[in-house]
């Protein structure tokens, strides 16, 4: 076990009232509280639509479906990031095209990649919101506007995450959102699509549900008696229970980023003179999830970085790596990509822990550690 973890859930006896009620109402697929929950997200990022699902990989796959992605289309995507992003994109088909990412102090996908990649054969881009700082989506959506081109935001890292006093998601054609168990509104499992499109929000609505036009919710509350099979539909569909523990979630999502903001102030201030590393994101200014905190070791190579977590480890601090790049792993090896900037990240990057419950006393304990085994 580690003294000091990488994540710790900000859960209490909001979550425990919210499943217990839930379980009491004797409804617990989806129902009420997927609705609920829908409508408040959708409150809450000023958007039109909103549907609760199983999983962001679920939203993204359904995603590239409404966009009528396939075979023989490209998808402009990132490889610093997790391979569901990357994985939507072969599901239905068509071809991920790599992009490198703007650099060490800049997670994000490259506006000139973009751009390098395009041909007559892209259809669209993805873009992912690394830590929930955003991309430059006045840039990127110059590009699409331009070239004919569909946005999806994988904003997982990212809910309410702001651009420019817009909220990641909004902003491009479909915004996907994960409530895994250790993102910022955690579930266990779980996802959120929206849009502002209404032909996409009816695609998605039938799609999910194994392309029926009512779901059993509906029908229990009196609203149909029977349905109708439009398409070839999936099991995409969320339950109650998750749904009432995200909004017990979302409601704690501004005071928590308070507290992580603050908590990002110390690591920042604390490591200003190492100069052995680079803190990515430095200089943003916008109202973000801080849902990680990444590092760069400079100078550095895979087995530098795999030493210095093996003897954080030893001090009881736990690390990851946020991400193995995706276009290194056997199944994407045939779509051939130079992205150096990738490469140097994914086997350089060290992610420190990050949540609210962290002390000041810790985050001290974990940058005078690491400064010391660097």
């Amino acid at each position: 076990m580690y003294n000091i973890p990488l994540f710790d859930l900000n859960y209490g006896k909001e979550e425990e009232k919210a499943v217990m009620d839930t379980l009491r109402t004797g409804w617990i697929s989806t129902g009420p509280k997927c609705e609920e929950l829908e409508l408040l997200f959708s409150s809450e990022l000023k958007v039109k639509y909103a549907l609760s699902v199983s999983n962001c990989t679920a939203a993204l796959h359904l995603a590239c479906l409404a966009l009528g992605l396939g075979p023989g289309d490209e998808v402009l995507c990132p490889s610093l990031t997790f391979a569901a992003t990357v994985n939507a994109i072969k599901y239905v088909g068509a071809k991920p095209v790599f992009c490198d990412v703007v650099g060490n102090e800049n997670f994000c996908i490259s506006c000139d990649e973009i751009e390098k990649n395009i041909t007559p054969n892209t259809k669209a881009i993805i873009v992912m919101h690394f830590a929930g700082f955003p991309c430059d989506m006045i840039r990127i959506k110059s590009i699409a506007d331009k070239n004919g081109l569909k946005i999806i935001e994988d904003a997982c890292h990212g809910p309410l995450s702001e651009y420019k006093g817009e909220k990641l998601g909004t902003i491009g054609d479909i915004g996907c959102f994960s409530f895994f168990s250790n993102k910022n509104i955690s579930t266990g499992e779980g996802g959120m699509l929206v849009t502002n499109s209404y032909d996409i929000y009816s695609t998605v609505k039938i799609l999910r549900s194994h392309g029926m036009t009512t779901m059993s919710y509906e029908r229990a509350s009196g609203h149909a008696t029977e349905y109708d099979i439009k398409a070839l539909g999936y099991n995409y569909r969320m339950d109650d229970i998750r749904a009432s523990l995200a909004i017990a979630q979302i409601k704690k999502l501004r005071a928590d980023f308070e507290k992580r903001k603050e908590r990002r102030n110390i690591y920042i201030e604390l490591l200003k003179n190492c100069d052995r590393i680079c803190i990515p994101f430095k200089e943003n200014t916008e109202y973000v999830s801080n849902y990680i905190f990444p590092i760069v070791l400079m100078d550095s190579n895979k087995g530098n970085r795999d030493r210095i977590r093996d003897e954080l480890a030893k001090k009881g601090i736990q690390t990851s790596v946020h991400y193995p790049a995706v276009h290194k792993f056997s199944i994407y090896r045939d779509d051939a990509s130079i992205l150096p900037k990738t490469e140097y990240i994914s086997t350089n990057e060290v992610t420190l822990p990050m949540y609210a419950k962290l002390t000041a006393d810790d985050i001290k304990y974990i940058t005078n550690a690491l400064i010391s085994v660097i």
